[in-house]
């Protein structure tokens, strides 16, 4: 597979005024670039995982999702503004130019960043700064996760959205 070069523009932050936090990945999987929208790719654990911390069934529509995150307050993004990448392997990306999170946030109530994967933190902590929690990454890549696990790992943002 070749590197191709992506630039984060077919959608952007989903974030409202009062979303209190703030989980950014490294970078839309091609699943998600076609649908335009996050964690949209049918294996991705993600919304799972949310519904279960929240006891509601699974938003399974974009539409769904946006009223899903609207209601607890949780806004969506992204570390990478643009890069090289095979693919979505996360492992090939280069030439990394990250998105200005701390204006993105700058006049909402997000009290607390999370990142989810080691690439989307390790970029955040190289290009941001140390002021995140870290998640595990929610993909189906990470199969070694349990969705048990990653519900344990998540139950973290519970806090921040009370």
């Amino acid at each position: 597979m070749e590197y191709q070069h992506i630039t984060h523009k077919d959608f952007g932050p989903f974030i409202q005024k009062d979303s209190k936090i703030l989980i950014l990945g490294s970078l839309p999987s091609i699943g998600s670039r076609k649908a335009k929208f996050y964690y949209a790719y049918k294996t991705n654990r993600f919304f799972k995982i949310l519904a279960q911390l929240f006891n509601e069934g699974e938003p399974l529509s974009t539409d769904e999702r946006k009223e899903f995150l609207i209601k607890h307050k949780i806004a969506l993004f992204d570390v990478i503004k643009e890069c090289d990448i095979k693919g979505s392997s996360d492992s090939s990306i280069k030439n990394v130019v990250v998105n200005d999170i701390p204006s993105l946030i700058k006049n909402t109530n997000i009290k607390r960043i999370f990142t989810t994967g080691k690439t989307g933190t390790d970029l955040y902590h190289t290009y941001l700064g140390n002021d995140n929690i870290y998640l595990p990454s929610p993909s189906a890549a990470n199969a070694s996760m349990s969705i048990e696990n990653l519900i344990k790992a998540y139950q973290v943002i519970l806090s921040y959205l009370m």
